[in-house]
């Protein structure tokens, strides 16, 4: 082994504890990059896997009625590879053990051959056999959550009478990887399942027999899909079609690939950030540490190495710490990213997984954090290098303190000598001091950028579930009924307040622009489930026009007052004009209302309703469910109380847990930063801290001196990192923002407080280290000098 490489080693160890922390910080943001972008990608890769695998419909339609002899024209359209026709209905469940009643989406399955579309993925058990009274594949989770297993039987209210139906298996499928009740934010495993049954069983049921009303096309590659949708809305016209749609507005699939667009836009802003910062903050630790040994660099051409022999050393001692670094990230960011993937895998219920390691994504963040350290040791080495063994050898010459204002002002009046000292020594340096104030903001910084979601969930949730729909339950028809309805609701036990509405499938237009959209119409003044502007005020619905939210009028490329094309896809499916009337702010979903009145005549139907929201007796409210058990007339009862409590586990188990992993590697950066910091300006101040010992200066006064410039640095990094920490949030913010979802951009007090409590830690413990660095100061050898 060489010489040089001897003293490589030696250096490793000697200062073992910066090597580790420098490593740590290059590790953090090696580690977010291929975690963000690793479970991305796994996921990506499994959901397309899985569409395949199972034939996943590319058009869906759903009508009232329509005679199988139409399947064949529909197969006839140009551009369709596939057709599977079937039954759709929702029923109330009657589970043991559970006090309100579930909802149950059935859908048959051919009788004695495989799906052509949507296969189901069988978990356990056996399909239906056509030949029973009424058996039912369960979907997995509603199974699991129950306890159902092959042979248990549950009491459905299907089509007005209450029927025993066993379970012959569970499954999977790719049309349910999020499951959502009519109306619901979440999946609810506990409320809300699927029931897959043989065609004869349900379409005799529900008076179907030789029809459908339900229809799902694959499409060939290359297909016009516009012109394949037209087509098929023509057929179905006369059925009583309600519009065909495609993938993205296929609820399932609008609301994954809505979570996955979030969890790329997180994997393509946040993990970036992690790796330039600490990048950036190797590069200048790694400066700062290589030119404290410009004596060493001195001794080695003094004894005959050349400038390139001491550049490639430098270098290699720069590497193995890159090294340590990239290997503890790819290792680390491996298994938190498959353990990420695993946890989205089984909320989405995927039925296998396939974990993408994309070496691009490895080279990339080994190669950027590599090339920051290099860097930073080359631009420091390069200062030295080249001088001669003599002037490198000598210690850089004293600096040349000024009086301020030429001593017209004696700071020694306002401020005790230790605190001039101090100042002094941050001044006279300014770029090594404002390095140290950017590097401690911007490790202040990523911990405001992975803060920030909690504050901003609390109050997405608090606008949502608190000010704005506050009713406690809400009962969804199973068609529209009349007014009269809701005064019979009103009656039922443990009722407080009723309030009606109307929902209806409508197509918004403004020139080539168009949404599906649910519009939903209210009564004027509701205190149940309220619209509200952007100031959380609640808003009038106005007599004539729409209220829209600011998500759906930047889609439509319209403003109030403007006007939209309204295309009703249900009874007479008649196009009208409407004025928008306000745009309020929304952070779930595409959402239009309508004052209930207006609503009915531009549909002209009467004064009917399709539900009512509830506000409850909660004491008494099992008495309500008794009841709403055996109501033929509800097919969903929708429980504010559940929906919040499973929006608030949904989100634990996606962006808190995400959030919270980064944030963790933030603070991890923090502490490398401020302890790397303290621990090099120890090593430039060594000689001044052992003079002012021999001095007379005691410990406690020396470590003033230090950690007084620590904590000024600290101190002023804080509102910088704030501040950058606050566009951070904002990148965030904008990246996660989908039809389905937006996140509000709010950055509480608290993220801030808790942002700097953290850097605070790291200080206290860095100072801590480096005060006991003092207190065992070997004052003669500190005080060599080699001259």
């Amino acid at each position: 082994m060489r010489a040089l490489d001897i003293k490589l080693m030696r250096d490793l160890r000697r200062l073992w504890p910066q090597v580790l922390a420098i490593a740590l910080v290059m590790a953090a943001g090696v580690a977010t990059l291929i975690l963000g972008v690793g479970a991305y990608d796994s996921l990506s890769t499994t959901r397309a896997r899985y569409y395949e695998t199972n034939r996943f419909a590319d058009l869906f339609a759903t009508l009232t009625r329509a005679p199988n002899t139409l399947k064949p024209e529909i197969a006839a359209i140009d551009g369709v590879a596939a057709v599977e026709t079937r039954t759709e209905k929702i029923a109330l469940a009657d589970l043991p053990g559970m006090a309100e009643p579930a909802s149950v989406l059935l859908v048959s399955v051919p009788d004695y051959r495989e799906q052509a579309l949507n296969r189901v993925y069988l978990r356990s058990g056996r399909l239906p056999d056509p030949d029973a009274a009424a058996e039912a594949v369960a979907s997995a989770g509603f199974a699991r959550v129950h306890g159902l297993r092959e042979g248990d039987t549950i009491r459905v209210l299907i089509n007005g009478r209450q029927r025993e139906v066993r379970i012959s298996g569970t499954a999977l499928s790719p049309e349910f990887v999020y499951a959502l009740g009519p109306g619901a934010l979440m999946p609810d495993e506990h409320r809300f399942g699927i029931l897959w049954m043989p065609d004869r069983v349900l379409s005799a049921a529900y008076d179907l027999e030789g029809a459908f009303n339900a229809v799902s096309l694959r499409l060939v590659e290359g297909a016009n899909a516009e012109a394949v949708t037209a087509e098929l809305d023509r057929l179905l016209d006369r059925y009583g079609g309600l519009g065909t749609y495609g993938r993205k507005d296929q609820q399932s699939h609008a609301f994954l690939d809505a979570e996955l667009k979030q969890l790329q836009a997180m994997s393509r802003i946040l993990p970036p950030i992690f790796l330039l910062v600490s990048a950036f903050l190797v590069n200048m630790t790694l400066s700062r540490l290589i030119a404290l040994e410009r004596e060493q660099i001195g001794l080695l051409k003094a004894m005959g190495y050349s400038s390139w022999a001491v550049v490639r050393h430098y270098v290699g001692f720069v590497s193995m710490i890159a090294l340590i670094g990239i290997l503890i990230g790819i290792v680390a960011g491996s298994w938190l990213g498959v353990g990420m993937t695993k946890l989205y895998a089984k909320f989405f219920s995927f039925p296998f997984l396939v974990f993408s390691r994309n070496p691009s994504v490895y080279a990339i963040a080994a190669g950027l954090s590599y090339l920051a350290a290099v860097a930073g040791a080359v631009r420091a080495v390069r200062e030295v290098a080249w001088l001669s063994p003599a002037v490198a050898m000598a210690p850089p010459a004293p600096a040349r303190y000024r009086k301020v204002l030429g001593g017209a002002v004696s700071l020694l009046r306002f401020v005790r000598q230790s605190s001039v000292i101090v100042m002094r020594h941050l001044t006279h340096w300014p770029l090594r001091t404002a390095s140290g104030i950017l590097g401690i903001a911007l490790a202040v910084a990523i911990l405001v950028g992975s803060l920030w979601a909690f504050g901003s969930i609390e109050y997405m949730i608090d606008v949502t579930f608190k000010r704005s729909d506050r009713q406690d339950a809400s009962i969804t028809f199973t068609d529209v009924k009349p007014l009269s309805a809701l005064f019979e609701v009103r009656r039922l036990p443990a009722v407080m307040a009723a309030e009606p509405f109307r929902a209806v499938a409508v197509k918004f237009r403004n020139g080539p622009v168009e949404r599906r959209v649910s519009l939903v119409g209210k009564e004027p003044g509701a205190s149940l489930s309220r619209v509200l502007d952007g100031k959380l005020e609640p808003v009038v619905l106005p007599e004539q026009g729409l209220v829209i939210s600011e998500a759906l009028a930047r889609i439509l490329r319209v403003e109030r007052g403007g006007s939209v094309e309204v295309e009703v896809l249900e009874g007479r499916r008649q196009t009208v004009m409407q004025p928008v009337s306000a745009i309020i702010t929304g952070y779930i979903g595409l959402t239009a209302y309508m004052d209930l009145s207006a609503m009915n005549r531009m549909l002209g139907e009467g004064e009917v309703i399709s539900g009512v929201y509830l506000g409850l007796d909660m004491p008494a409210r099992e008495d309500l469910f008794t009841v709403l058990k055996a109501t033929p007339a509800a097919s969903f009862i929708a429980l504010q109380y559940a929906a919040l409590e499973k929006f608030r586990e949904t989100l634990a188990q996606n962006v808190t847990i995400m959030i919270t992993v980064y944030a963790t590697l933030a603070a991890i950066i923090a502490f490398g930063v401020v302890y790397n910091l303290a621990r090099i300006s120890l090593s430039e101040q060594g000689r001044e801290m052992a003079s002012l010992r021999v001095l007379g200066f005691t410990r406690g006064e020396v470590s003033a001196l230090l950690l007084g410039e620590l904590a000024v640095v600290v101190i002023v990094a804080q509102p910088v990192g704030w501040v950058i920490g606050y566009l951070f949030a904002f990148l965030m913010t904008e990246g996660f923002r989908t039809e389905l979802y937006r996140v509000p951009l709010v950055v509480n007090r608290e993220v801030y407080a808790w942002a700097s409590l953290v850097t605070f830690a790291a200080a206290a413990v860095s100072g801590l280290v480096v005060r006991r660095r003092i207190d065992r100061l070997d004052m003669i050898e500190v005080l060599k000098t080699r001259e």
